[in-house]
């Protein structure tokens, strides 16, 4: 294998990186290129897309919160060059731009970006419902709310919630976005669920499901605070009605799929004791034993 092969089979494994677990990761294949100037140039376009599609959240400089690297976050007038590690993202909640490092994770260098007047309003609406929504749904939560540039009455809502567990050997990721268009009428957006379980083995769920939404007359037509509240509200039943039936699904799978794969209980009809295995074992033997006797 040669070192563009080692470099392409590395960048399948980052894309592939469980929920907090991408240094992990990068750590390893360090051993499969053998030299960091070339991972660091070979990686760097893979760690961009994992940043950008994972929604890893980065602390806003000059604030207290936190804000969603994602495509609709950047900046692409405002990018450094080819091949740079960092690039320009929008935090719409503060009004501020700032730089973000895709290696180290940081951010730097705030600048004030002016909102678009034509859409904030409704946009600080949403931004407000959202928040209130996370609030009461994803305690560790991060999300952000923007005015789609160039797109009058377009709006993009995105929400990721991390829980990392390594002591118990598990963590989860749930991913959201919502892009909502007052023109004609709807929401249409994904929900994404990836949960990473290794307590001696490696089980993971990756799942997805698209989300359209309808908004009534009723809602358009209603001022931009109720606006907000209200389809915030369609959000949270959509949401909660896939987490019910998640649920169900692998309640379901339990109780019926994975009995299907093998037999619940040995021919005895009795659950086996595995303290006493080895005197299982022994009985048996022994049994053998006599029988052979006898027939000797």
């Amino acid at each position: 294998m040669d070192q563009q092969e080692r470099i392409d089979a590395a960048c399948s494994f980052l894309l592939q990186a469980p929920p907090g677990e991408i240094n992990d990761v990068l750590n390893d294949v360090r051993n499969i290129i053998s030299d960091d100037d070339s991972l660091q140039d070979g990686v760097l376009p893979t760690l961009k897309e994992y940043n950008l599609t994972q929604f890893t959240v980065v602390d806003v400089p000059g604030t207290s919160h936190q804000a969603i690297i994602s495509d609709v976050a950047r900046l692409p007038g405002d990018s450094e060059e080819d091949g740079a590690a960092t690039e320009r993202f929008l935090d719409p909640r503060s009004n501020t731009s700032y730089l973000f490092d895709h290696i180290t994770l940081e951010a730097s260098d705030p600048q004030p970006a002016e909102p678009d007047p034509d859409s904030e309003t409704f946009r600080s609406e949403l931004e407000s419902a959202t928040f209130s929504y996370l609030a009461a749904h994803f305690r560790d939560g991060v999300a952000s709310v923007f005015a789609v540039p160039n797109s009058p009455n377009n709006f993009v809502i995105q929400i990721v919630a991390n829980k990392y567990n390594p002591t118990n050997f598990w963590s989860g990721r749930w991913r959201s976005k919502y892009h909502i268009d007052l023109n004609d009428h709807t929401v249409t957006g994904q929900i994404l669920v990836h949960v990473h379980y290794y307590e001696q083995g490696n089980v993971q769920l990756t799942t997805s499901h698209s989300v359209t939404i309808d908004l009534p007359p009723a809602v358009v037509a209603s001022s931009p605070g109720a606006f907000a509240s209200k389809t915030l509200a369609l959000i949270d039943n959509e949401e909660g009605n896939y987490e019910t039936s998640l649920g169900e699904v692998y309640q379901d799978m339990g109780e019926k799929t994975f009995k299907g794969l093998r037999r619940a209980l040995p021919l005895t009809r009795q659950k086996l004791d595995w303290d006493k295995i080895l005197g299982y074992k022994l009985g048996a033997e022994l049994s053998s034993g006599k029988g052979g006797f006898g027939n000797s």
